[in-house]
């Protein structure tokens, strides 16, 4: 399936860092490690050999991986958007309804999310209640530990 995968130009730049970096850096690196291991004799009892395929392995499939989202992605920058909505790439101020605590989400694609540094997946449940809502609006969002319900209090467009 060829379907685009919405990213932040910030997000776009570090898969393709990360592209670089495991082209020029690790695979070489690991190829020296197979021929250090081969060097080494028997190939049927030598661990650091198949440690080594191992990591081949997964460089190969990481890079396969990331040709694959660069190739898909859709950089949305979102700079000179007009705060009015919730969209892809805006940052929410939100609280909690019950419990009154303020939380605040970065909307950001699925390379780029980490909820512990306050970004979360566009396609999360949360982020899809969000989309298309504006300031004063209260969603009810089905999380794992049940439904919370959230009035969004701020929506900006953070350099991202």
């Amino acid at each position: 399936m060829d379907e685009r995968v919405p990213m932040t130009p910030r997000g776009y730049e570090a898969l393709k860092e990360e592209l670089q970096r495991l082209k020029s850096v690790e695979r070489p690196a690991n190829v020296k490690e197979i021929e250090e291991a081969i060097a080494h004799g028997d190939l049927s009892e030598n661990a650091e050999y198949h440690a080594a395929k191992e990591k081949q392995a997964h460089i190969a499939g990481r890079i396969a991986m990331l040709d694959d989202r660069i190739a898909r992605a859709q950089v949305i920058d979102h700079r000179g958007q007009d705060p009015d909505k919730v969209r892809f790439g805006a940052t929410v101020r939100l609280s909690d309804i019950e419990s009154g605590e303020e939380i605040t989400y970065t909307l950001v694609g699925e390379d780029e999310a980490d909820a512990r540094e306050g970004r979360i997946s566009v396609t999360s449940p949360v982020a899809r209640a969000l989309m298309g809502r504006e300031v004063g609006d209260e969603v009810r969002v089905k999380v794992p530990k049940g439904t919370r319900e959230l009035e969004v209090l701020e929506i900006r467009f953070d350099e991202l």
